[in-house]
């Protein structure tokens, strides 16, 4: 069981533009009493996030991305069934996803949406709804319904509609998977390394619900219920009083969990990772 020196949490968006509010960077260094959002104030642009992650992130971290790291594959045997190009693994997926996108600005991953063959897999605004979209919710991940069971809301990756989805974030962070190009491990597509840093999924709501928090209540934008949350989860207080947006609380708080987490053997080896470990991927902390 590996044991890392630092645990950092992002808050991920996939909203148009270069820079977003949406974008939170937490970090738990060691030794520290409390996590710390790193260039606090700071709007982030997405390439940002990568550097930091390449080059000015500490050694030896356990860093979490709150977004889906792949598509639904289990269910049809196939990311795009139907489509010849369909990759057959998450990298392939990451990789085609950046090629066909290669002109999109910031990462973005409009490209891939509008793509012909794409398309009919997404649920789109304007009450564009792909022939493969398969209705209702759509698609899932196994890790998703296992989030599902945990007692959280997942939205299909497919989804591109309402305040809920994902989809966006998931796909934009899908070109930032692929041009980690192997220099820092995603888990559990690549094993999990005996030593150095690694990245992994997170859904922000699971380290809610452990430090108390109800799905339904899982958005924090009080710096005193922060520090609740914080405590509970082991960890010192934040400074400062008064309002704080959830994307900053959201990365806050999962960066304290994480410190926990990582040291929970289960959490490394859930039921039903073996299936779907280089398609899927997996969501930390579903077990």
């Amino acid at each position: 069981m590996p044991r890392f020196a630092n645990f950092a949490a992002i808050d991920w968006s996939g909203a148009a533009g270069e820079r977003h509010r949406g974008i939170a960077v937490a970090l738990w260094r060691h030794g520290a009493d409390a996590p710390a959002l790193v260039r606090a104030g700071h709007r982030w642009s997405r390439e940002e996030v990568l550097d930091w992650l390449l080059g000015e992130m500490p050694a030896d971290t356990l860093v979490g991305l709150d977004l889906g790291i792949s598509l639904p594959f289990a269910d049809r045997g196939a990311f795009l069934p139907g489509w010849a190009e369909s990759p057959a693994d998450a990298r392939a997926l990451w990789a085609l996803l950046d090629a066909i996108c290669a002109d999109d600005p910031h990462l973005g991953a409009n490209s891939f949406v509008d793509h012909d063959d794409a398309a009919l897999h997404f649920r789109r605004h304007g009450g564009r709804e792909g022939s493969a979209f398969g209705g209702g919710r759509g698609r899932f991940r196994v890790t998703e319904l296992a989030q599902q069971a945990q007692g959280c809301r997942p939205t299909s990756n497919f989804n591109l509609v309402g305040a809920s989805q994902v989809g966006k974030s998931s796909l934009t962070g899908m070109r930032l998977l692929h041009r980690l190009d192997g220099r820092l491990p995603v888990w559990p597509i690549d094993p999990l390394p005996d030593r150095g840093s690694v990245l992994v999924e997170i859904y922000t709501t699971i380290a809610a619900m452990v430090a108390g928090r109800s799905a339904g209540r899982s958005k924090i934008r009080d710096v005193g219920e922060l520090n609740v949350a914080l405590a509970a989860l082991g960890s010192g207080p934040v400074a400062g009083s008064g309002p704080i947006d959830d994307h900053r609380s959201d990365a806050l708080v999962t960066a304290a969990w994480l410190r926990g987490a990582s040291a929970q053997r289960a959490l490394w080896q859930p039921a039903g990772l073996d299936e779907v470990r280089t398609t899927e991927g997996w969501t930390f902390g579903v077990a």
